[in-house]
């Protein structure tokens, strides 16, 4: 991929860890041609700003997600950057001295069809000994499929399926997630040579009985692939059963007792017993042994089937009804006049460019999820010969003075019997912005205050959202698929999914 690898970005979403020192020096050395840039992602809600400096790196980019889990700091990642690739790294992985040029190779000619390509993990075990419960559940990483501790997918796939369902809070099954979407376009994905190695990191005791959250995540898989998805994900299912049948044995336990049954009782409890007594021993007979080792089996092993079985009834509960991920839109289009500003009719003057309230706010919360946006505006006043085509761009300049840079800005200067393309409610400047930027309309929003916005938006095959003013007719109100009450519930609702 020289005449490749300067098409691909590498993402890696962060908490601060000091095993991210471990990647970047890493990455400094590693051989060969580099990236187009390094884009770090800061998950942490707050702290002290990153400093990546290292001679060698690619040219590198923070951004801060202010917190939000792995899923929503890798999709601010890949929105932000440009490139045809993107290579996602966990931040404790230590790629190989020669990761640059394995990626340009496994890049290299891929068919079009292919829509990522995964590396592969090393997990070192120790040598002197057998390994922790922790251990051998790390190591299973090295036979995962799909995992984003090192996988690179076309941008384009990324936008076609919305990135990264951010309903997957932690780090657990928000990559096969991914994958599955991605392989139901019709694409494929494979293995490439590239390797990392992806320490065990030190963790406490208690550990194993945390990660139990992940079956609510199990339960949202199972709601959004159907009840194959772990033979499709290569994820086996575990000791769920056995844990949901050690649970209701001590339930039933409990429950006899309370019920003066003392035989029902004791029966039930010898099940729970002889239940945790068998888990607990299937861990320790693989391990150490050691005496901390020990004692940790055996209080996780009395705590994690309890634990495993609420966090699914939770998920039962919870993801009742989800509906398929659509995530966010790559590009939100606002009408100027009326939506962004208030409408002074054939403005030409920019001092009465006064935007509406919460303006400033709504594009920088799109920016700030790595949403592009831009203007889409009739300026018929210029045909009319109201205001010359400069006036309108001062004012289009005082706009981005007020509300910060646009990646598109689009006019029509036609008038109403000009038969152009370009006016709304004709499609046309919604199309141009969508080529500008090389986005699918389908994932584009139009959000204006009449009619022809939100008609110009279908036309284009765009979505559109009507935030009527006093002006807008209640026909066009009554006609609008989607409303919101103001602009930043608009952008609320598109940030939330809602489009």
């Amino acid at each position: 991929m020289q005449g490749g690898i300067e098409r691909c970005s590498v993402v890696v979403p962060t908490l601060g860890r000091p095993s991210l020192d471990l990647l970047l020096d890493a990455l400094a050395e590693a051989q060969g041609p580099r990236p187009a840039e390094l884009v770090l992602v800061d998950d942490r809600p707050s702290g002290a700003p990153l400093r990546p400096g290292r001679a060698g790196l690619p040219p590198v980019r923070v951004v801060r997600t202010g917190g939000g889990g792995p899923a929503r700091a890798r999709n601010l990642g890949w929105r932000t950057a440009r490139t045809e690739w993107i290579a996602f790294l966990d931040d404790d992985v230590v790629p190989d001295p020669d990761w640059y040029e394995r990626l340009a190779t496994d890049l290299r000619d891929l068919p079009p069809d292919v829509a990522g390509s995964q590396g592969r993990v090393r997990v070192p075990l120790p040598g002197d000994r057998r390994p922790t419960d922790w251990e051998r559940g790390t190591a299973g990483l090295a036979t995962s499929s799909w995992i984003t501790a090192d996988l690179a997918y076309r941008r384009a796939a990324l936008a076609a399926v919305g990135g990264f369902d951010e309903r997957f809070r932690r780090a657990f099954r928000e990559d096969s997630d991914l994958a599955l979407r991605v392989m139901d376009t019709g694409a494929r994905l494979v293995r490439g040579q590239r390797w990392i190695t992806h320490p065990v990191r030190p963790v406490d005791r208690w550990v194993s009985v945390r990660v139990q959250a992940g079956n609510a995540d199990d339960v949202l898989m199972r709601r959004l692939h159907g009840p194959d998805w772990r033979a499709r994900a290569d994820a086996p299912l575990g000791r769920r059963p056995q844990h949901t049948a050690v649970t209701a044995a001590a339930l039933a336990a409990l429950g006899s007792a309370a019920a003066r049954r003392p035989r029902a009782a004791a029966i039930a409890a010898g099940f729970w017993l002889a239940g945790t007594a068998e888990f607990a021993w299937a861990r320790i007979a693989s391990g150490p042994r050691t005496r901390a080792e020990v004692t940790s089996m055996s209080l996780t092993s009395a705590a994690i089937p309890p634990l495993a079985t609420w966090h699914w009834l939770r998920g039962v509960v919870r993801h009742r009804r989800v509906r398929p991920w659509r995530g966010l839109p790559d590009l939100v289009l606002f009408d100027r006049d009326g939506t962004l500003v208030r409408d002074y009719p054939y403005n030409g003057d920019p001092e009465f460019v006064k935007p509406v309230p919460g303006a400033r706010e709504a594009v920088d919360a799109l920016r700030a999820r790595g949403v592009r946006i831009g203007v889409v505006s009739n300026q018929s006043g210029v045909a009319r010969g109201l205001i010359t085509r400069d006036q309108v761009d001062a004012c289009m300049a005082r706009l981005a003075e007020l509300l910060g840079p646009f990646d598109t800005v689009q006019v029509c200067p036609h008038g109403p019997d000009d038969g152009c393309s370009c006016r709304k409610p004709a499609p046309g400047m919604v199309k141009a912005a969508c080529a500008e930027l090389d986005v699918d309309p389908a994932r584009c929003v139009v959000i204006g205050d009449i009619g022809a916005d939100v008609e110009a938006a279908a036309a284009a095959g765009a979505v559109g959202i009507l935030v009527p003013t006093p002006v807008t007719r209640k026909a066009e109100v009554a006609a609008a698929p989607r409303r919101a009450a103001t602009l930043t519930e608009a952008v609320g609702d598109v940030l939330a999914g809602e489009w």
